[in-house]
C-alpha cells in the first residue's frame, strides 16, 4: 500500500493527492456563468481553447493547479 501513496505524493508533491475536476468560469462575451471541467491529469499548467456553451464563442482557457486546486482564467479568443 505504500507504494500508491508514494506514487500519489509524485503526481502531487505539495497536495493531498486529490484534484479539482471542474470550475466556475464568467463568459468574456455573454458574461454567463459557466462550470467547465478541468483535467488535472493534463499537467500542473494547461492552456487550450474551448467554446462558451452558452453563446457559443471561442475562448482562451488557461489553468493552473496549486496543490490539487485549480485556477482558472477564461479570455476572449482574439485578444
Amino acid at each position: 500500500m505504500a507504494q500508491n501513496g508514494d506514487e500519489l505524493e509524485e503526481e502531487f508533491p505539495l497536495g493531498d493527492g486529490t484534484a479539482e475536476t471542474s470550475a466556475e468560469v464568467v463568459c468574456p462575451y455573454c458574461s454567463e456563468s459557466v462550470e467547465i471541467s478541468v483535467d488535472p491529469g493534463g499537467g500542473s499548467f494547461q492552456q487550450y481553447v474551448e467554446d462558451c456553451e452558452v453563446c457559443c464563442n471561442p475562448w482562451q482557457v488557461s489553468v493552473r493547479f496549486i496543490d490539487g486546486i485549480p485556477t482558472v482564467d477564461v479570455l476572449p479568443l482574439d485578444e
